[in-house]
């Protein structure tokens, strides 16, 4: 007995199968037999990497009829956080992720479907589906749209990324780049469809859903544009069939164990810091306990073997000419016990396996254990009296001189208050930027602060400024930017008491953050009354704002927050 059995079999169901015939998706009577695959695809025109998927999607759909089922596409929405950076725009974008991880909820319930192929490709959208995913725990299989190629300034040769015209802005405004060079710049960068071509969130995501075992290997780094991707699409739709007939579930396949794996997998990488918050909400979903505080020990024991933009000079067809995620897996597996071989995949092959046949095609790309960047891996969670349930620094993107620094606090109240404060010249070397209210619920949505970090690295100030905020950033992100402090300021936290002029010290290695002011001083300054912001007073984004949980949490929406009296003020 199938889910689909319960809108297609027996004579109470006439009337449903009467509409379902009305789809035309019915072809012959032996279709009714066949397992009701759903195809969640997020085609939406406006973002780069997901501008194509109309096209796959009808591959995967006659890829899945062929292999014996029965394809019923449906859309979930998608935000570009590079479009929607900067303005209020991005309050939307985490949220968005918790509507597709409902709409994947509703529509695959709502119509008892077999199981699911899911095509995502950019940021909110690959952990949203993941996350509807792991709730309703039907047979799932992801396959993205794949990334874009790095671009190629033709003046200079220089090779672009989102990053490139980002941080060309803050050189514009520093005068370091002139109006034409900047248009060069912004013509050249992104050159084709797909998700952005650096070790982004989006990548990221994508590169974990292989390590995850929820797509297959190549899903992560085959460019969009790459005929190869078409083979991963057609391979895609033969084998979610496969893997409803055998009833294998994202239960059998989302483990601790496979967490794990990501998160090791991850650090070696260098990836976003926004992965740590995406891993944390879908293991919610999972089950499956995962917390901030199972990031350092991983990472203090896992070095860092790539150097992808923005924290180095590779992008991702790179990463893929050397062999690909499998090839990473191959050089960690050279560590005892680093990788948990036995984790399932959709595949039909353990990780172990997949790993056994990989080689590492490129030393430079993806480095061996025994010339590795760091014995530490790329990311790491803070501690101190500023973030007492911890901050999360891409440790991969920073220099050397900032691993250690203690500087002066500037405070602003919003990104985009900082930001104007940075490209006007009001943050100077040996600073630390402060940017509060930007948390979950501050916010309200997290925004990602890319503006404000790129117009740091273009006015020259990337390796002598700091910046802390309760908000998070963009994975094109580099520098000393530490996010997700929590509890953020709108919940009370410490960060909400800093002030302009207060000292902030800040141990990358040691794992420590800390305010240099007495508990005593603090206490006074709690006891101001202090009201956070009311940024929201209706829609979306104050419903999300009254029912979100902490970053540490995952930023998961949670009805018991809002009964408990957390909610905003």
């Amino acid at each position: 007995m199938r889910p689909s059995d319960t809108i297609k079999r027996g004579p109470l169901r006439a009337p449903h199968r009467s509409l379902l015939r009305a789809t035309g998706a019915i072809q012959s009577e032996d279709d009714w037999h066949k397992p009701f695959i759903a195809v969640a695809n997020s085609f939406v025109q406006i973002i780069p990497g997901h501008a194509h998927l109309d096209q796959v999607g009808r591959r995967v759909r006659q890829a899945i009829r062929d292999a014996g089922g029965v394809p019923f596409e449906f859309n979930c929405i998608g935000v570009d956080d590079g479009i929607a950076m900067g303005h209020g725009g991005m309050k939307y974008s985490l949220p968005s992720r918790e509507i597709i991880a409902d709409s994947m909820e509703t529509m695959l319930r709502a119509h008892c479907f077999d199981g699911v192929v899911c095509i995502p490709n950019c940021d909110k959208i690959v952990p949203g589906m993941m996350m509807g995913a792991a709730r309703v725990n039907l047979p799932t299989l992801f396959v993205s749209g794949g990334p874009m190629a790095a671009g190629r300034n033709p003046s200079t040769g220089d090779v672009l990324d989102l990053t490139s015209v980002f941080e060309a802005v803050g050189a514009y405004s520093d005068g370091r780049v002139s109006e034409s060079e900047l248009d060069e710049i912004e013509r050249h960068a992104c050159p084709s469809c797909g998700s952005c071509s650096g070790m982004f969130t989006a990548n990221s995501m994508n590169c974990l859903s292989e390590v995850l075992g929820l797509s297959l290997p190549g899903n992560g780094t085959i460019l969009a544009t790459d005929p190869a991707r078409r083979a991963l699409f057609l391979r895609a739709g033969e084998i979610i069939v496969r893997l409803v007939r055998h009833d294998l579930k994202p239960s059998d396949i989302l483990t601790r164990e496979a967490f794990e794996n990501a998160l090791v997998v991850d650090v070696a990488m260098g990836g976003s810091s926004n992965t740590l918050l995406h891993l944390l909400a879908i293991a919610r979903e999972a089950g499956v306990p995962l917390s901030m505080e199972d990031l350092n020990p991983i990472s203090d024991r896992t070095p860092h073997l790539c150097k992808l933009a923005p924290s180095g000079v590779h992008h991702m067809e790179d990463l893929h000419r050397a062999g690909g995620i499998s090839a990473v897996l191959r050089s960690l597996g050279d560590l005892d016990d680093a990788i948990h071989r036995d984790c399932l995949t959709v595949s039909g092959l353990t990780l172990g396996e997949i790993l056994d046949h990989a080689s590492v095609d490129d030393e430079e790309v993806i480095r061996p254990v025994t010339h590795a960047y760091s014995e530490q891996g790329g990311l790491a969670v803070l501690y101190g009296n500023l973030a007492p349930e911890g901050c999360v620094v891409k440790s991969a993107g920073v220099s050397p001189a900032m691993m250690r620094f203690t500087g002066t606090a500037v405070v602003f109240e919003s990104q985009e208050e900082a930001l104007q404060g940075i490209l006007t010249g009001g943050v100077k070397a040996g600073e630390v930027v402060v940017i509060r209210y930007e948390g979950p619920r501050g916010g309200p949505g997290m925004q990602e602060m890319l503006a404000p970090t790129s117009a740091l690295a273009g006015r020259g100030l990337i390796d002598s400024v700091a910046l802390i905020t309760d908000g998070r950033f963009s994975g094109a992100t580099r520098g000393g930017a530490i996010g997700h402090v929590s509890p953020e300021a709108a919940a009370g936290g410490p960060i909400a008491w800093v002030e302009n002029g207060d000292r902030i010290t800040i141990d990358i290695p040691a794992r420590k953050i800390d305010l240099l002011v007495t508990e005593a001083e603090l206490d006074r300054r709690r006891g101001d009354g202090k009201e956070p912001p009311l940024r929201e007073s209706g829609g979306y984004l104050a419903r999300y704002a009254a029912m979100v949980s902490s970053a540490a949490q995952g930023a998961v929406l949670s009805p018991a927050f809002i009964s408990s009296g957390h909610g905003p003020h």
